[in-house]
């Protein structure tokens, strides 16, 4: 059995030959994995040629600042939301050259859950330059560093799908 950081390096470096073989780069805007998916990435010795950039954007003024997030959106519908990461993803790509973005936002908890949007919520968005955006939710369960992980992971398992999709 592998060991998860190999599984997240296994998926990164998957999702780095795919990039490049398309000549494609990818952009990263993450909130409550806090910068694990451009990390990941960047394990992967080479990814300068397929990672554009990351933003790291955990507060609502930096989703709105570095993003351009809809001070509306995240009133209307919050950060937690398939609403905001959508606006995260088209933003990401919006702010810099690459071809393809992905966008996460949750609750990895132990705190900060509520009846609405529990500890384990996580939408992660995905989209190809000029195309629609995809946005998918999970609930995942376990502590604060079982659920960032789960996101990382679906993250890059969700991006390579759109790839093989495209």
């Amino acid at each position: 059995m592998r060991s998860a950081d190999s599984q997240l390096l296994e998926l990164a470096r998957e999702l780095g030959t795919t990039l490049h073989r398309r000549g494609w780069s990818l952009v990263t805007a993450e909130s409550c994995t806090g910068g694990w998916i451009a990390k990941v990435v960047t394990d992967v010795s080479g990814s300068s040629d397929w990672l554009d950039r990351g933003f790291v954007t955990y507060s609502n003024e930096a989703k709105r600042e570095m993003l351009g997030v809809s001070p509306t959106t995240l009133e209307k519908y919050g950060a937690v939301s398939a609403e905001v990461v959508e606006e995260m993803v088209r933003g990401a790509l919006a702010h810099s050259s690459a071809h393809m973005g992905v966008a996460v936002s949750g609750v990895a908890g132990p705190t900060g859950g509520t009846r609405q949007k529990p500890v384990g919520l996580v939408y992660c968005g995905w989209r190809v330059r000029g195309e629609n955006a995809l946005v998918r939710e999970w609930h995942f369960s376990g502590d604060r560093d079982a659920v960032r992980r789960l996101t990382v992971v679906a993250a890059l398992e969700g991006a390579l799908g759109v790839l093989a999709s495209g």
